[in-house]
C-alpha cells in the first residue's frame, strides 16, 4: 500500500484516509495548509490506487495493513487520524485495534457497522452495489444525472468517472459490504485517545444510525455538526475550515 508523505520535518503527525470513489488526491487542497505544521501521511487505499490493479479487501484488513506499515517505520503513535466516510470506518477499526495509537481519532461522516438483521444488511449491500455499478456502466452522463443537485464542475465529473472506470466491481462490492458490516465489539468501548465524530448538517438524517451507534458503544465521543455542508464536502469545498479544525486537536 502506498503512503504519500509531506512535512517530514515536523514533529506532530497526522494520517488522512480518503473516502470511497476517490483517491489520495481528495486531500490536495488541505495538504498545502497543513504540511508546514504537520508530518502528513496519506495512504492510497487498495482498489483506489490508479497506478495499479489492487483490490479493496476489507476494513479490518486495510486498518491492520496501515498500522503494520507504520510499525515497520518505527512509528507506533501519531497526533491524529482523520478519515472521511469509508476512511472513517478504517479509523474506527484502527482505534479499536490499538496497534497504532493516536491522541485523536476523527470520523468525518464515518460509516459504522449496521446493527440490523443479516438479511437487511444483504439487501442494503446489493442496493449500494447496484447504484455504484450503474455509475460505472453509465460513465459521465449517468454521473451527471446522479449528481445533478451537487455543484460539481465538468472537471470534477470527469475525475469521478475516471475513478469509476478504474474501480473493479469486486472493489465496489467489498467496499460497501465491509464498511456496513465490519467487526467491532458489541460492548461499550473506551480509548486512550479522543474520538471525534464530525458530520454535515445536510447529511444529518443519513448519519442518524451512525450517531446512535457512537453514542451507544463509544459514549465518550465528541460530536461536531458543520452547517451548510453535505457528506464529504469539507476537504474539497472547505479546506481552510478543515485545516483550522485539525489545528484545534490539542
Amino acid at each position: 500500500m502506498k503512503i504519500y508523505e509531506c512535512g517530514e520535518e515536523n514533529k506532530e503527525s497526522i494520517i488522512l484516509i480518503h473516502p470511497s470513489m476517490v483517491t489520495w488526491d481528495y486531500f490536495e487542497k488541505v495538504i498545502p495548509l497543513l504540511k508546514n505544521d504537520y508530518h502528513l501521511f496519506i495512504p492510497v487505499i487498495p482498489g483506489y490506487d490508479l497506478s495499479n490493479d489492487s483490490e479493496f479487501t476489507s476494513v479490518e484488513d486495510i486498518a491492520s495493513k496501515i498500522a503494520e506499515g507504520f510499525l515497520e517505520r518505527g512509528i507506533d503513535h501519531v497526533t491524529a487520524m482523520y478519515g472521511c466516510s469509508m476512511g472513517g470506518s478504517i479509523v474506527l477499526r484502527m482505534a479499536q485495534d490499538q496497534k497504532l495509537t493516536a491522541d485523536h481519532y476523527v470520523l468525518d461522516g464515518g460509516i459504522t457497522p449496521y446493527q440490523l438483521p443479516y438479511v437487511l444488511t444483504r439487501f442494503i449491500a446489493v442496493r449500494d452495489f447496484l447504484m455504484l455499478s450503474l455509475g460505472k456502466l453509465g460513465g459521465e452522463k449517468m454521473i451527471m444525472k446522479a449528481f445533478s443537485s451537487t455543484d460539481y464542475s465538468q472537471e470534477d465529473i470527469q475525475y469521478i468517472a475516471n475513478i469509476f472506470r478504474h474501480c473493479s466491481y469486486k472493489t465496489i462490492w467489498k467496499t460497501f459490504d465491509s464498511c456496513n458490516n465490519y467487526e467491532m465489539p458489541k460492548h461499550i468501548m473506551h480509548f486512550d485517545g479522543t474520538i471525534h465524530y464530525w458530520y454535515a448538517e445536510k447529511e444529518r438524517k443519513a448519519r442518524d444510525w451512525d450517531i446512535r451507534y457512537m453514542r451507544k458503544y463509544i459514549p465518550d465521543t465528541q460530536f461536531h455538526m458543520f452547517t451548510n455542508m453535505d457528506h464529504g464536502d469539507m476537504a474539497y469545498y472547505h479546506p481552510d475550515l478543515m485545516a483550522d479544525e485539525i489545528r484545534k486537536l490539542k
